[in-house]
């Protein structure tokens, strides 16, 4: 064995033998995920040499993937990722810089490398200092958004077969089962994905509405989650059924309502480079061709003039004011949460029991857990 690696065996080992007694404080949590990436990046640098080497070949493997799994005892699927990524590793040399100084994780680079093909390498090359610095600074979610953007510049047409080949892929199966239970799985393109999601998740947020205050009239007290009568998989599945009951009772004669779905897109539509669902899902143009007859083009203002508002003195945030807080946010502020906007409430940043208006500029969104918790009161002095 490598002295190197030796040296780190007893450095694991030295953690490991502490036991519940490793350090687990806040700033030791993020050095030890540091260290993580940094050591996930040296194994699949290692890993990269050893494909290349092709000393795995007089052991009788076909390939390295085969011998990683015979002899690290590691699934198939897990060492074919490992040989790929070291590969791909070779033609990012950014990003792998920064992987092993712990600045970015493995999650970084996969993205990266899928983003990377014959059309884009060029443009890879000029520009992965900038990506890579991104990588480094943004939220995850932010910096893949930002490859998907740089991607449709890189490789317009591309992207475009590609959101084609994605809407391609879409499928349900639903079959039933021994023991008469039903079985099913769906892969969905991502606008018609977002329509289905909004509907799947008001109708459970109206079962989950319904739990909460059965739950609160039988115990005769703010129930908490154990209390309802159902679990959140539980409603989801009911609120699918409530879909399709729904579906079959609209009368023959009744208007088909229309999808919604949001997407933001900026000034120079369909040709400048804001498009992305209200999720955060990067589309490319010509994903929304289709959708075009049935759209309802909604315009939100978020300058001071000429903009939609309730009463700066009304209690609760409706109506315009609400749907641009939704666009503007789309999920929760808080730093430590991503609920999406059709799971928020919109907050008063300045109190409206201390004046605070009902603004765009004073308003937030929340999730239901960061706003009771934005509110509570401290304990009482003494």
């Amino acid at each position: 064995m490598d002295h190197d690696v030796h040296a780190l065996k007893e450095t694991i080992d030295r953690l490991a033998d502490a036991g519940p007694l490793v350090p687990a404080d806040a700033e030791s949590i993020v050095a030890l995920y540091r260290q993580f990436n940094r050591l996930e990046a040296v194994v699949t640098e290692a890993t990269a040499s050893f494909d290349a080497s092709g000393d795995w070949a007089p052991d009788g493997a076909a390939t390295a993937t085969g011998w990683l799994t015979e002899r690290c005892r590691v699934a198939r699927k897990q060492a074919r990722t490992f040989v790929k990524r070291g590969r791909e590793l070779r033609c990012l040399p950014e990003f792998a810089r920064a992987w092993s100084r712990g600045d970015i994780t493995s999650a970084h680079v996969d993205t990266m490398a899928g983003a990377r093909n014959e059309v884009t390498e060029a443009a890879l090359k000029r520009d992965e200092k900038v990506l890579c610095d991104q990588a480094t600074t943004l939220a995850y979610a932010q910096f893949a958004k930002a490859v998907g953007y740089w991607k449709q510049f890189a490789d317009p047409n591309g992207t475009e077969d590609e959101d084609e080949e994605r809407k391609g892929r879409r499928d349900v199966y639903l079959e039933q089962s021994f023991g008469g239970l039903w079985l099913g799985q769906m892969t969905l393109d991502p606008v018609s994905g977002a329509i289905v999601s909004e509907e799947l998740t008001r109708l459970e947020h109206e079962l989950f509405e319904a739990d909460w205050s059965e739950a609160k009239e039988r115990l005769g007290k703010e129930p908490g989650l154990t209390d309802l009568a159902r679990t959140s998989r539980q409603r989801r599945a009911d609120a699918l059924v409530e879909m399709a009951s729904r579906s079959k009772a609209m009368p023959k004669e009744a208007r088909r309502p229309a999808p919604l779905f949001s997407v933001l897109v900026d000034y120079p539509t369909l040709s400048g480079r804001v498009c992305e669902l209200a999720q955060g899902t990067v589309l490319a143009p010509g994903a929304l061709l289709p959708w075009l007859d049935e759209a309802i083009i909604e315009r939100a203002v978020f300058g001071p003039k000429n903009r939609v508002e309730v009463s700066e003195t009304a209690r609760l945030f409706t109506g315009a004011t609400r749907r641009a807080i939704e666009l503007r946010d789309r999920n929760c502020t808080h730093p430590y949460c991503d609920r999406p906007a059709s799971a928020c409430q919109v907050d008063h940043i300045i109190p409206y029991v201390d004046k605070g208006p009902t603004t765009q500029e004073n308003g937030r969104l929340l999730c239901g857990f960061h706003n009771r918790l934005r509110n509570e009161r401290p304990p009482p002095d003494g």
